[in-house]
């Protein structure tokens, strides 16, 4: 099981750049494919990227592909969301998702066991 604490979002100008990180509990983290997820009001959760448990393949969401760019660091246990050339419509709660030994095509929020509490980015026109 892995416990996982999102942190970076914030108020930024279009534009703008934030990085979210996600930070993972447990010993096992890299045995656990991890994705990103946003929420806007009134809206579905939906996919933004995943990466792989180890070698790194990572996936995207047409929307984000070439603006953001997940990563992670199994040393220290976190993932993270390098987001750039931010829009309004990025505005959102972002969540990070894990599942043991998932694929990077794992675009569903079902695909997903364990989550995050979230963290809100506002993209400012």
């Amino acid at each position: 099981q892995v416990q996982l604490v999102e942190s970076g979002g914030g108020l930024v100008q279009a534009g703008g750049s934030l990085r979210l990180s996600c930070a993972a509990s447990g010993r096992t983290f890299s045995r656990y494919a991890m994705g990103w997820f946003r929420q806007a009001p009134g809206k579905e959760r939906e996919f933004v990227a995943a990466i792989s448990c180890s070698d790194g393949h990572t996936g995207y969401a047409d929307s984000v592909k070439g603006r953001f760019t997940i990563s992670r660091d199994n040393a220290k246990n976190t993932v993270y969301l390098q987001m750039s050339s931010l829009k309004p419509e990025d505005t959102a709660v972002y969540y990070c998702a894990a599942e043991l030994y998932g694929s990077v095509r794992n675009a569903l929020p079902s695909d997903y066991n364990y989550w995050g509490q979230g963290t809100q980015v506002n993209v400012s026109s």
